[in-house]
């Protein structure tokens, strides 16, 4: 049974730092690309960051230079940085993992505060 699982959101002043954390079981974790998708209230959920089983990061334009993806295959857990937050930021975050299937956490709301 494959469980992704997020931690780490809640409430955040504007220009704050948060650290989301997905532990994920029930799947090679290393094999799989991870990802952080958001969605806002009426709105479409997004990408925001993946990365590759090798290491390699992509991130939307709204996020580069704030935010950090990471991934401990050790642990099978990927990891969101968010430094400089902002309330447009303010979405639920999921994690994703692909490999041969996709899957779904259930999410974890941030909460920017202006």
């Amino acid at each position: 049974q494959v469980q992704l699982v997020e931690s780490g959101g809640g409430l955040v002043q504007a220009g704050g730092s948060l650290k989301l954390s997905c532990a994920a079981s029930g799947i090679i974790f290393k094999l799989n690309t991870m990802g952080w998708y958001r969605q806002a209230p009426g709105k479409q959920r997004e990408l925001v960051a993946s990365i590759t089983p090798g290491g390699n990061p992509n991130y939307a334009d709204s996020v580069k230079g704030r935010f950090t993806i990471s991934r401990d295959n050790a642990k099978n857990t990927v990891y969101l940085q968010m430094n400089s937050v902002k309330p447009e930021d303010t979405a639920v975050y999921y994690c994703h993992s692909r490999w041969d299937m996709d899957y779904w956490g259930k999410g974890t709301l941030v909460t920017v505060s202006s």
